[in-house]
């Protein structure tokens, strides 16, 4: 008895091939656009975390500002912002001596924050803000090792706010001669600004691009935080 053997012709097997083929480079591109849309989202949503971050970090640096007699809390001279504020640990650690600035750090331009070590004399405090603007300027390795590196920022400006208008916080009065205000405020509490506002220019082609702009309110006269 024969039996008949059916099977596949060559052109069905061919075909076959070129459907499942044309099916995988379909789902390909399709997981391929799934996992773009996730990479892009999750570098958002991380870019957005490092940008609250580092925004809450300014907040807190301005609402600790100390006004000390014989000293500056606030000061801005168009490179580094340099801020004398409390302690963060303990009431009797002494104030800090705080700077931001931007510079470029491995090939990109980045904001950076600098701390100084506890002082609590005047001539320390006199010391730390010298190193403050030095750091700023052409630092050393002893001075880098009190830098945290923040963010990637293109530009910032910085504006006070005094007598009812933003002003540009380089040609404030921030020098601490105001006078006594009737509240009990000393020429130290009374030169810091009544609010204060960044503006930061953040780098085309990253996750988050554009102006994003901060407000502080001076919480001594009256204002919340930022």
């Amino acid at each position: 008895m024969r039996r008949n053997l059916s099977g596949f012709t060559l052109v069905e097997l061919l075909v076959a091939i070129a459907v499942m083929a044309l099916l995988a480079i379909v789902s390909w591109r399709g997981l391929d656009g799934m996992v773009r849309s996730q990479q892009i989202t999750r570098e958002r949503a991380d870019a957005v975390l490092a940008l609250q971050t580092v925004l809450a970090q300014w907040g807190a640096d301005l609402d600790a500002l100390q006004a000390v007699e014989r000293t500056q809390p606030i000061a801005w001279d168009g490179q580094v912002l340099r801020l004398t504020r409390r302690g963060m640990r303990q009431p009797d650690e002494g104030a800090l001596v705080v700077a931001w600035t931007l510079r470029n750090v491995d090939g990109s331009d980045r904001w950076l924050r600098w701390q100084s070590a506890p002082v609590r004399t005047h001539a320390e405090w006199t010391e730390a803000w010298a190193r403050a603007a030095q750091w700023a300027r052409s630092p050393g390795a002893a001075e880098r090792r009190h830098e945290t590196a923040l963010m990637p920022v293109a530009g910032w400006q910085l504006y006070y706010y005094r007598g009812g208008a933003w002003a540009n916080a380089q040609s404030a009065n921030t020098t601490g001669s105001m006078p006594q205000t009737p509240g009990g405020l000393g020429n130290a509490a009374a030169s810091i600004p009544e609010g204060v506002r960044v503006q930061l220019t953040l780098p085309e082609g990253g996750a988050l691009a554009g102006v994003i702009t901060r407000d502080w309110a001076n919480p001594l006269l009256g204002g919340g935080k930022s």
